[in-house]
């Protein structure tokens, strides 16, 4: 990767990638054809998962395991403060109310406690719960997983950020302790598809229910509904639903990514470790993000704390040192607790851990295309703005 730039995410394609949609391109289906079932297929088994749906992006996906789940209005969710608006958005499709839970200032994350805060704030409502694995690394799933239960609430993950990841040594998406796990394939995440989503879950008829409302809610097998085989034209609308297809072409794309999905993860470990050396030895006031106990995180992002007010540099002008040298930067994520539309909603919040992690985070470039010295050179650079 030349190093005229280096961006914080970018996507990485190869000459198979490029065969793979072009095959698609040259065949007969471009959208809701056989390339579907196949990336379904190799997504559960790379995930030890029994169902996945695929979507169009990861938006649709956490809109269509809540709605499939039958979040209603009148329902509650909980949402961590510090995630993409998508989380709490997708509930608020389904009709929901929010209940945004706080997080540890040194992994973003949401935890036990502050999901039991959340859940005693709440009251009796909660509907669904919904960790988010902020960069890739996974919150503790079992225990929340009896939190949920306990409250009457399923375990819906945001596993946007964590295709990849392993948590106790199984994948992430096998849904052992929860109801369904949503991904994304954004361009910066761990598999492109230039926009496109996946569902897993272990229960079929929660994954049919997702299949019939990602297509406007429209069932087309006659045995279910009395109908005569011998129409093959018939369908009926049953329930409302929304077109959150995917087409061929993004799922050839994803498709062939995913066969390279070993080889991603463990360049990007390899790269998250050559950051953790450079900052060990830089003498800077800057950590890597905390990690997390059983998580072995294919990292979609590589944040750093920093104390700006320590340092008397705003981030705004660290981040604007680093683009003259050549390195990009980005914040996620403002707490969405702290959003317009949100504060205009439910209030001022108090929530300490999401406000300090926000303060002092800041992602470095993180993408499998990086060369060796990247990561050395990009803790360089910061030190040359910190240092002055």
């Amino acid at each position: 990767m030349s190093r005229s730039f280096l961006p914080y995410g970018r996507q990485s394609i190869d000459e198979s990638d490029i065969a793979a949609v072009v095959e698609v391109l040259r065949g007969d289906w471009l959208t809701t054809g056989p390339t579907i079932d196949a990336l379904e297929t190799a997504f559960c088994d790379a995930v030890g998962a029994e169902h996945a749906v695929a979507c169009s992006n990861g938006t649709t996906a956490l809109h269509l395991a809540l709605a499939a789940e039958g979040v209603a209005p009148g329902d509650v969710c909980i949402v961590p403060a510090i995630t993409f608006m998508a989380t709490a958005n997708a509930a608020l499709y389904s009709g929901a109310d929010i209940v945004f839970a706080d997080v540890d200032p040194d992994t973003g994350l949401m935890t036990p406690e502050t999901l039991a805060d959340a859940l005693g704030r709440a009251g009796g409502k909660v509907r669904a719960v919904l960790p988010v694995h902020l960069a890739g690394q996974c919150e503790a799933l079992d225990e929340m997983a009896v939190q949920a239960e306990a409250a009457g609430a399923v375990l819906v993950e945001d596993a946007c950020h964590a295709v990849g990841s392993r948590w106790r040594g199984e994948p992430v998406g096998n849904c052992k302790h929860s109801r369904a796990a949503t991904f994304s394939f954004h361009p910066v995440k761990a598999i492109a598809a230039g926009e496109g989503g996946m569902v897993t879950t272990r229960d079929g008829e929660l994954a049919r229910r997702m299949r019939t409302l990602r297509s406007h809610g429209i069932e087309r097998d006659p045995s279910r509904h009395e109908r005569q085989a011998g129409e093959p034209w018939w369908h009926e609308m049953q329930s409302l639903g929304w077109n959150y297809r995917l087409s061929d072409i993004q799922a050839a794309l994803a498709l062939s990514q995913l066969r390279r999905l070993d080889s991603f993860s463990k360049r990007r470990s390899t790269l998250a470790r050559a950051y953790d050396a450079a900052l060990a030895d830089s003498n800077l006031s800057v950590l890597p993000l905390a990690r997390t106990p059983h998580c072995d995180p294919c990292l979609h992002l590589y944040p750093v704390r920093i104390d700006f007010d320590a340092i008397g540099l705003s981030r705004a002008d660290v981040m604007a040192g680093l683009a003259e040298r050549g390195v990009g930067s980005q914040v996620h994520y403002i707490p969405v607790s702290d959003q317009p539309y949100y504060t205009a909603r439910y209030g001022p919040q108090d929530l300490p851990g999401a406000q300090t992690y926000y303060a002092r985070t800041l992602s470095l470039p993180l993408f499998v295309d990086m060369v060796d010295e990247d990561p050395a050179f990009v803790i360089d650079r910061l030190a040359q703005v910190l240092n002055g």
